[in-house]
């Protein structure tokens, strides 16, 4: 008897009949992108220089869920299932201490490297004023002369986690102004100082750490994060990526012609073509960070209006300095409450039954806080 024959659909992959295995195919690919083919091509490489990165960035990476007898079938639960989508940067582990660090590779047209070295030499790294960002190593590509990659402690986003209570917005404005006035000293103007570019160690916070392509999630790539208190475990905030600094010979005028950053809000870079001080653009951009991630997202902040108001003069001429600003704000903070330090944040969003729970929360916390009256938090409150 002939055999009858099988249609081809018929002997079709069992894996791809079944929706989920498709769905999850097509979230999580199993293979390496084309923007992260350069870490992959690098491996070897920065292994030699002394880091190595992660699983998926072996040449010869094959998906966890995909290896012969793995139990785990679901690249949800896969670390290495996880793609980098940014590029020019990268996580990695430093092999002589395994401690986490970040590369970014950068083209020889910049002269970051060059300005976050002198900010972070051994000599102005010992200022505690000093907030910029250390640079740890640095080295030329192997093939590519034009390219150079930086490495960099590990950092977040200085927002994510969002702010908890009153003394963690207080503690962030003076590390950033004693940042920006240090950078001013030592003759360097940011010219883009906006959210993007302020970060923090967020290792107090963040004692597990988490997954460098996806933040939101422990480093197994998919246990939710618990983040703690910075009231109750501070964090260091920092000015990281100098690719559009200037840094100025003494008693050079800063007044001079650019284009800015990320913040087209500063009147003077409606005329471009006008030089202007690029030290007071960094005070006006900096006050807008501090009006768009804390006097707009959060009610009773305003121990922050006058100081805004100041940073963000619309004349340059009349804009006060980073020094004069970073004097108004200590005396601005010596008439804040000590008590209110642990006062937990609220948004104007918030529901009534929100309201009604940081009400009681707000006097619990005031409860808590008398013992702080005789024992101000020298960080935070006093001054320098």
């Amino acid at each position: 008897m002939e055999a009858a024959s099988v249609s081809p659909l018929s002997r079709k992959d069992a894996s791809a009949s079944n929706p989920y295995e498709v769905f999850f195919s097509l979230v999580y690919p199993a293979r390496i992108k084309e923007y992260e083919k350069h870490w992959c091509d690098r491996y070897d490489f920065l292994l030699t220089q002394g880091y190595k990165l992660r699983t998926r960035y072996h040449p010869d990476w094959t998906p966890s869920w995909k290896a012969p007898n793995t139990k785990q079938k679901n690249p949800v639960y896969c670390e290495d299932a996880h793609e980098h989508v940014i590029y020019m940067v990268m996580d990695a582990r430093r092999t002589e201490d395994n401690s986490k660090v970040c590369i970014k590779r950068i083209t020889k047209f910049s002269n970051e490297i060059a300005i976050a070295k002198y900010l972070t030499s051994e000599e102005l790294l010992s200022d505690p004023k000093n907030h910029c960002l250390p640079v740890l190593d640095n080295f030329v590509d192997p093939e590519d002369s034009t390219i150079s990659y930086m490495v960099m402690p590990l950092l977040r986003d200085f927002s994510d986690p969002e702010f908890g209570a009153h003394g963690e917005v207080v503690d962030c404005v003076t590390q950033l102004l004693e940042g920006l006035t240090f950078m001013h000293d030592h003759f360097v103007a940011h010219t883009d100082l906006t959210t993007v570019n302020i970060m923090m160690d967020a290792q107090p916070i963040l004692p597990q750490g988490w997954h460098f392509s996806s933040r939101d999630f422990a480093p197994n790539g998919y246990e939710n994060l618990k983040p703690l208190a910075r009231i109750d475990h501070p964090v260091r905030y920092y000015i990281i990526d100098f690719d559009g600094s200037i840094r100025f010979s003494p008693g050079e005028s800063p007044v001079v012609k650019g284009v800015g950053g990320r913040d087209n809000d500063p009147p003077e870079l409606m005329t471009p073509h006008i030089p202007f001080d690029q030290y007071k653009l960094d005070v006006f951009t900096l006050g807008n960070v501090f009006r768009k991630e804390f006097q707009q997202k959060y009610l009773n902040l305003d121990f922050l209006d006058g100081l805004i108001q100041i940073m963000m003069t619309h004349d340059f001429r009349q804009r006060p300095t980073s020094q004069a600003v970073l004097d108004y704000w200590y005396k601005t903070r010596e008439r804040i409450p000590i008590a209110s330090a642990r006062w937990p944040l609220r948004k104007p969003t918030e529901t009534i039954v929100e309201t009604v729970i940081n009400t009681v929360a707000a006097a619990r916390s005031g409860v808590n806080n008398l013992r702080y009256l005789f024992e101000e938090d020298k960080r935070t409150w006093a001054n320098p």
